[in-house]
């Protein structure tokens, strides 16, 4: 069942500072969504929101499967991921981090050995299965944060800034695996980027944030 988003009228402050103010919009349609704007924009925190990680002051985020509006609740928290800057990687092997998350949704061990290896390599991190996460290189990180999100399959996948930090191999690595992600149309991606280019590389959708943080929409 196709996942769709609807975000309406939402505004959120931090100590009495505007970040966002009454933005509006529906993702309902699959494809790579490319949010940008100047620093300070909001744009790390629409996408926060639009993930449920935090709650607007005013506004509403529904989602919906056909015409019927989701709950809040640990199914639907399932069928998204949001990969942050920063990826926080458990202090366990490679491996033992992509299978983390196939463990806990009660898949069975030769299914999940499959899935994740077939993951690593997609990913160009077979090699380092067996090799402490937290000694990665910033790009092999921010790779093995997208791979652990995108093995559990979800509808709709959230990444802020994703090559923001790494070097130019890695960044044009990642932006391989996001085309490769839009080609088969799955899942639904909504992005940041402060990279224009990029943006224009990447985007079927393109939405910015204003400074008065009035949202524009570039088909």
């Amino acid at each position: 069942m196709n996942l769709r988003l609807a975000i309406t009228h939402i505004s959120k402050s931090y100590e009495g500072k505007t970040v966002l103010n009454d933005c509006s919009f529906s993702f309902d349609r699959k494809g790579v969504y490319i949010l940008t704007g100047p620093n300070g924009s909001g744009k790390s925190t629409f996408l926060r929101i639009a993930a449920l990680i935090e709650s607007p002051d005013r506004g509403e985020v529904r989602y919906f499967s056909d015409d019927e509006v989701l709950e809040n609740d640990i199914l639907l928290r399932r069928r998204m991921t949001l990969v942050l800057p920063r990826i926080g990687l458990f202090n366990t092997t490679v491996y033992g981090n992509m299978a983390y998350g196939l463990k806990v949704m009660g898949m069975q061990k030769k299914e999940r050995e499959e899935k994740v290896c077939g993951y690593l390599e997609a990913f160009g991190l077979l090699h380092k299965k067996k090799q402490n996460a937290l000694t990665l290189s910033s790009g092999e990180s921010q790779r093995l944060g997208i791979a652990r999100a995108m093995v559990t399959e979800p509808d709709l996948l959230f990444l802020d800034e994703p090559t923001a930090s790494v070097d130019q191999k890695n960044s044009e690595l990642i932006e391989e695996i996001i085309l490769k992600m839009k080609k088969q149309g799955n899942p639904t991606v909504i992005m940041t980027t402060h990279d224009t280019g990029q943006a224009e590389r990447l985007a079927d959708f393109r939405i910015r944030i204003t400074p008065k943080n009035a949202i524009a929409f570039f088909g």
